[in-house]
């Protein structure tokens, strides 16, 4: 890895990015629209909102970075962006890095807003400090940017790009406990989403809200989270090709 290489390619994707309003408003603009929605959803019911609201807190800044960083990163072999790239003293890592960074800023902002909105004009209630429940946050956008930089390297176009999001969102949306807790689920559905890192996203916010714990389980999720995103990081290097087959 060269840090040159990789902050010229981070300087590289926030550019393309601040020249386009629509992907700004779709990676900062449209979590806060739908945490909003979900406040108005629940009117008159505070608890349930304090339960579902921290969780897609989460879930919603995962599921638009997933989206745009897998078109992204494949419209960059589509229109041989990156068989260029590759042919300059560029490594994958350093590619893949860069992105991983300009996009971590971009969690950031992203967490930011969607953390003080909730906290602040939507009154989400949490028994734990706010800075953890912005750190969980910010994780889970980081996992959804790793997972999409991953998938990219598995679709011919933007079309199937899109089309991971149920394969790889989906399944983990139904099994993380959010709409069913985890423990009354069947034992092979239990195992199952004990491998999903959704799930840690879940239980780090649950945590939060409810107990306001911050001991052993909650780094624990953390770390899971944190390691997700670097293993689908370092997967995504292995599988990068330079050209859309």
């Amino acid at each position: 890895m060269n840090l040159t290489r990789t902050t010229a390619t981070a300087r590289r994707v926030l550019a393309q990015l601040r020249h386009d309003p629509r992907t700004i408003a779709l990676l900062l603009v449209v979590p806060c629209l739908l945490l909003t929605l979900l406040r108005f959803m629940y009117d008159g019911q505070p608890q349930a909102f304090d339960r579902v609201g921290a969780a897609l807190l989460g879930i919603f800044p995962l599921l638009v970075m997933f989206l745009v960083t897998s078109v992204a990163m494949l419209r960059e072999r589509t229109s041989g962006t990156l068989e260029r790239l590759l042919t300059m003293p560029l490594g994958k890592l350093d590619l893949l890095l860069g992105y991983a960074l300009a996009f971590g800023v971009v969690a950031l902002v992203q967490a930011a807003l969607a953390s003080a909105l909730t906290l602040g004009l939507l009154g989400l209630d949490v028994a734990g400090p706010t800075w953890l429940l912005f750190a969980v946050a910010l994780g889970d956008g980081l996992l959804g940017m790793a997972l999409g930089l991953l998938v990219s390297a598995f679709a011919a176009t933007e079309f199937q790009a899109v089309q991971f999001l149920p394969a790889v969102i989906l399944p983990q949306l139904l099994l993380c406990g959010l709409f069913v807790p985890r423990e009354s689920m069947a034992s092979v559905l239990r195992w199952l989403s004990d491998v999903l890192p959704l799930s840690y996203a879940v239980d780090a916010m649950s945590r939060l809200t409810a107990t306001g714990g911050t001991g052993g389980p909650l780094l624990r999720d953390l770390a899971v989270i944190a390691g997700s995103a670097l293993l689908a990081l370092a997967l995504g290097a292995a599988t990068l090709r330079r050209r859309t087959a």
